[in-house]
């Protein structure tokens, strides 16, 4: 496995990314044109079938945000304990959850004044991320 950095760290879940949604995607287009096109007879499968892939495009859309956000506190716990740890204060609590995020990938060396710095300096996450001289990977993100 390469060595992460900034430029290859973002992660994609082959069946999620590339089959699962391009799959559900293209079945809710397909039957919700079948619907518009459909004849009184064949109207009230059409709409049975359109329902359904609106509901898996929901659900799909759903377990991802929810991964995420349950990911998110994750992070933003173990970002707050890391930095107690480090610096034996409390993780500035302007920080966004965003910036949090990002400093997630910096090393411990780097990380308490690279936490300053991104609220004295408003850092957006890209310029977070930028700004690591010496990635910390994370190898079990979903």
């Amino acid at each position: 496995m390469a060595e992460q950095q900034f430029k290859n760290h973002a992660r994609y879940h082959p069946l999620y990314h590339y089959i699962a949604t391009p799959l559900i995607t293209g079945g809710l287009i397909w039957t919700l044109i079948r619907l518009f096109n459909s004849d009184p007879s064949g109207f009230q499968q059409s709409l049975i079938d359109a329902l359904l892939f609106i509901i898996a495009f929901i659900l799909g859309v759903l377990v991802r945000t929810y991964a995420l956000k349950v990911q998110d506190r994750a992070i933003r716990a173990e970002e707050s304990l890391r930095h107690f740890i480090l610096t034996g204060k409390p993780l500035d609590s302007r920080l966004r959850l965003g910036q949090i995020i990002a400093l997630r990938f910096a090393s411990d060396e780097e990380f308490p004044e690279l936490a300053r710095q991104a609220v004295d300096q408003s850092m957006t996450v890209k310029q977070i991320k930028e700004s690591i001289r010496q990635w910390r990977a994370d190898h079990h993100r979903v």
